[in-house]
């Protein structure tokens, strides 16, 4: 495995368990490694019933990526309005939805030729 790899891999974990602490729904993960011409390596897709929890996720998925791997997001847009807020890590998107905003753009659908995985949220 390459440091890249590593770093992509740590920050997953680290993303994950950001949208875990604040309780996200529905968490995907897609890895786009094997579909031609993406501008990144996976996206990681949860959403929230209110635009205070996409707001309250988001926030928490970067205060444990810097934790975990002391990365800030290249970009971030979406804060204002919060019904997706999409967090730019170079080889790694985060979107946080409210879910009917989710449901409208249907990100999974749109990569289904990619690897989808559904991830279990802990109890």
């Amino acid at each position: 495995m390459t440091s890249k790899e590593e770093l992509s891999e740590k920050t997953i974990e680290a993303i994950l368990e950001g949208i875990k602490r604040i309780k996200g729904k529905d968490i995907t993960l897609i890895d786009l490694n094997t579909v031609h011409h993406t501008e990144c390596g996976y996206f990681v897709i949860c959403h929230a019933n209110s635009n205070t929890q996409v707001n309250a996720i988001a926030h928490s998925v970067e205060e444990t990526v810097k934790e975990f791997t002391n990365e800030t997001p290249w970009h971030r847009d979406g804060y204002k309005n919060a019904i997706w807020i999409l967090l730019d890590y170079g080889d790694i998107m985060v979107h946080v939805f409210q879910e009917e905003g989710r449901n409208f753009y249907n990100l999974e659908g749109l990569w289904a030729d990619a690897k989808i995985t559904k991830i279990e949220a802990e109890n």
